[in-house]
């Protein structure tokens, strides 16, 4: 291998290969080319597994810090922790503080703010910060399909007091 593999760069180039496959409009090639993917995945997955059973928690757990080793144990629903976590692990990666505020697992939406600190709030900075976090989640946990970054909010502010100037005491002669 020349480089080491991306799961998100391998997941289109698959999406792109495929297309090019449907492009060509002959039903039988693209069902067989899916087959093939499908065939190759079950194998490689019931690899994983047995690979996975073998190992206790301890010799796991410093593979589920690899990124490509994490897609694959989650891919395969080998994963020993659960989406939370794993999204949890993901957004550790990122350079950019980010808090998440929710998973949604029907849509596999995860919604997030970029916490205090993290840009100048123009929105370049956030798309590269959405960008990272949905590499990193591709990775660890690919039951992701959306990410929503909303800003940082600004520091609450102290609430001004207005009140009346006291008056001065009134002299009766």
């Amino acid at each position: 291998m020349s480089a080491p593999a991306d799961s998100l760069q391998t997941g289109r180039r698959v999406e792109e290969v495929l297309g090019r496959l449907a492009d060509t409009g002959d039903r039988d090639v693209c069902a067989a080319a899916e087959e093939l993917v499908r065939v190759l995945m079950d194998f490689y997955g019931c690899g994983l597994a047995r690979i996975t059973s073998r190992l206790d928690a301890a010799a796991l757990a410093p593979l589920l810090d690899d990124e490509l080793v994490s897609s694959l144990l989650a891919l395969h629903d080998l994963h020993p922790e659960d989406v939370r976590t794993r999204i949890a692990r993901a957004l550790d990666t990122l350079g950019e503080p980010v808090e998440l505020l929710g998973f949604e697992e029907a849509s596999g939406t995860v919604r997030l703010r970029a916490t205090a600190g993290g840009g100048c709030g123009c929105g370049s900075t956030g798309d590269a910060v959405r960008q990272a976090a949905e590499a990193a989640l591709a990775s660890f946990a690919p039951e992701v399909t959306t990410v929503e970054l909303e800003p940082a909010g600004a520091p609450p502010q102290p609430l001004l007091q207005i009140g009346t100037r006291p008056q001065a005491p009134v002299r009766v002669p």
